[in-house]
């Protein structure tokens, strides 16, 4: 599928969005995507693109409410994510999956979430928060899920498991200096103890953000596998319920 639409969507004065979709009529099934923290940049324009290239209308809210800012400003960009409120991004996620709801070329029963970095703990959060209406979820790299200590004070979300009840793809980098294994080991078990359906896995040499071409921990072929396994678990969890 090539033909594809993508524009900038107001989802309330306070909010906008950015949205792909198929030119087919559809309906399709969607995606809240869940952004770096660098903002919606050119990066997740086109990650929304490529899903809707693969079948998938995709939703970017715009957490960061206009702010965007290069992958060289890490320090200001890590400044703008300690500021966030999690309450305020589930809330604005279930704008984002309301108007996700209301649009015709959309499935209503089919609906799921994709994020990374911190859209990954915000993907992982999303799957409890509102699992009465997401189907399957992948978090790239989610730091913060089940840290020892934050570095940016996040709280952690390994309480959340119980409520989850989409399956959850998790993609690590082995490189990733800031998300060690024995993270890893803790959300596998608390989620292994929830009873949940979970696939884990870990990327050899690939770091932190392996997944964005824009950035210099780009991994080229963990990027390509990653994106593989997401259209494969998207395609058993979301397209397998039609």
């Amino acid at each position: 599928m090539s033909e594809i639409h993508s524009q900038w969507l107001n989802l309330r004065d306070d909010l906008r969005a950015w949205y792909a979709r198929p030119a087919a009529a559809g309906p399709h099934p969607a995606v809240v995507v869940f952004i770096e923290a660098f903002g919606v940049n050119p990066h997740f324009q086109e990650v929304a693109e490529r899903l809707a290239r693969a079948g998938y209308c995709a939703i970017v809210p715009d957490i960061y409410h206009g702010k965007v800012y290069e992958y060289t400003d890490f320090p200001t960009a890590i400044a703008h994510l300690k500021s966030l409120d999690d309450r305020q991004v589930m809330a604005e996620a279930a704008i984002a999956l309301d108007a996700l709801g209301g649009r015709g070329e959309v499935r209503k029963d089919a609906m799921g979430a994709l994020g990374f970095c911190m859209g990954g703990r915000y993907a992982f959060m999303a799957n409890a928060i509102h699992a009465q209406r997401l189907s399957a979820t992948v978090a790239f790299y989610g730091g913060g899920i089940a840290p020892e200590k934050d570095a940016v004070g996040r709280e952690p979300l390994l309480h959340l498991a119980p409520q989850m009840q989409a399956p959850l793809l998790l993609l690590y980098g082995a490189k990733d200096s800031s998300i060690q294994p024995d993270e890893h080991g803790r959300i596998a078990s608390a989620l292994s103890t929830a009873d949940k359906r979970y696939t884990l896995t870990v990327f050899p040499d690939a770091g932190h953000g392996f997944f964005s071409d824009r950035r210099d921990s780009y991994h080229e072929a963990a990027a390509k596998e990653g994106w593989r396994l997401t259209l494969d678990h998207y395609a058993q969890y979301l397209d397998g319920q039609a």
